[in-house]
């Protein structure tokens, strides 16, 4: 086994660790009643995911005929994924296409039926999730041959998801009660055990990005770091200048904010530069976790203001900060503020585009099935949460 391809199994792994991180982390936001079921949607998707992948999602996201929305079948049920390299690359991307729907799940906890859901991830990672790796990493995507920068997935992952969750809590409709009635996290420290989980993950989704053992690699490890240190410091700032006292949960959310940040930008802009986006993301989110209650969408535990907004904001401002010279040995365009010119309209164009089909498709799916079986659980299942109601269990004895 040569080093690039130990680094990118190892990297896999740590981004499959970030699932049961994700669970720990939207788990502990929860209320107490609804805590299984929270973490059994993430989990679920480490189960149909990865053999979704394996049968028709891979051979969709990837392909060389010349066409720029979706790959050419031909790795269908893994054909071809016979070498070293292939193989790294299908697992590698497997941990990836298994994290996405997870993070959706957020934004619907405490009200969506398991077994609407349990359709739902298959039908979201066929139908949006691989059309959009395509269009971002494909050789022949329409995005990278534009071309617009994502290094890790800040737009395919990221602003895919946010968009997704938007397109599904307006189909799903407010959890009852809200905004005032509502359960507040019922274990803080669970969300800070999944925030590191998170943050130590995450230098595998981004380093192991660059697919090699390399300075690109290197590179991104420490964007990453000193972005989500950046976040949290940022948003700490913020919510202590509106609140008057910083909080275990904004302390997690401006690592997570900051992250998703970071994930399109590692490999593309200077360290300083990180710190700026961090910094930036940190604030940014806090601010836009609040347009839930101005534009009366339920978005529960802020899926949309944080990744969503997280990955429009790093994406955005790779336009800026891409800078070549940072990394030994890179080449590609340049930001606006080290000569680049192009590169700014280009993010948008990506950005937009993503966001604009996620939602719309997403939404097709969710009314689809809302018509079909109901994706919505019902008020008695609700009130009795849906641990005991959904799963016959419950995570505390008490």
């Amino acid at each position: 086994m040569d080093a690039d391809t130990a680094w990118v199994l190892v990297c896999a792994a740590l981004v499959l660790f970030m699932v049961p991180g994700l669970a720990l982390f939207y788990g502990g936001m929860v209320g107490q009643k609804n805590v299984l079921n929270m973490m059994n949607m993430n989990l679920y998707c480490l189960g149909i995911v990865p053999i979704l992948w394996a049968v028709v999602g891979y051979g969709f996201a990837s392909g060389d005929w010349d066409f720029p929305l979706f790959g050419d079948f031909d790795a269908f049920w893994l054909n071809g994924v016979d070498d070293m390299v292939a193989k790294r690359e299908f697992v590698f991307g497997m941990t990836f296409a298994a994290i996405t729907p997870a993070l959706i799940s957020g934004a619907v906890a405490g009200r969506m039926k398991f077994s609407a859901w349990a359709i739902f991830v298959p039908l979201w990672s066929f139908i949006v999730y691989s059309p959009v790796v395509y269009w971002i990493y494909g050789g022949e995507g329409w995005i990278f041959n534009l071309p617009a920068h994502d290094f890790a997935g800040g737009t395919a992952i990221h602003i895919n998801a946010g968009a997704a969750a938007l397109a599904l809590v307006l189909v799903l409709g407010p959890r009852k009660g809200w905004p005032r009635d509502v359960d507040f996290p019922h274990n803080l420290p669970l969300v800070l055990l999944g925030a590191g989980i998170l943050w130590f993950g995450w230098f595998g989704f981004n380093a192991g990005s660059a697919l090699a053992s390399d300075a690109t690699a290197s590179h991104a490890f420490l964007t990453t770091f000193l972005a989500a240190a950046a976040g949290m410091c940022s948003w700490m700032l913020a919510e202590t200048i509106k609140d008057g006292k910083p909080t275990a949960l904004g302390i997690a959310s401006g690592i997570v904010a900051a992250l998703v940040a970071i994930t399109p930008a590692a490999g593309f802009v200077g360290a300083m530069s990180s710190i700026v986006i961090g910094a930036a993301a940190g604030v940014l989110c806090f601010l836009a976790i609040g347009l839930k209650l101005r534009y009366k969408y339920d978005d529960s535990l802020d899926v949309v203001g944080i990744h969503m907004f997280g990955g429009i904001i790093g994406g955005v401002l790779i336009g800026f900060f891409a800078d070549s010279g940072a990394i030994e040995g890179a080449d590609f365009i340049d930001g606006v503020f080290f000569g680049g010119g192009e590169l700014l309209g280009n993010q948008i164009i990506s950005i937009v585009a993503v966001m604009a089909y996620s939602f719309v498709a997403t939404y097709i799916i969710a009314m689809v099935l809302h018509r079909t079986m109901g994706i919505r659980s019902s008020a008695d299942d609700e009130s009795v949460g849906l641990d005991q109601s959904l799963h016959a269990e419950t995570a505390y004895n008490n």
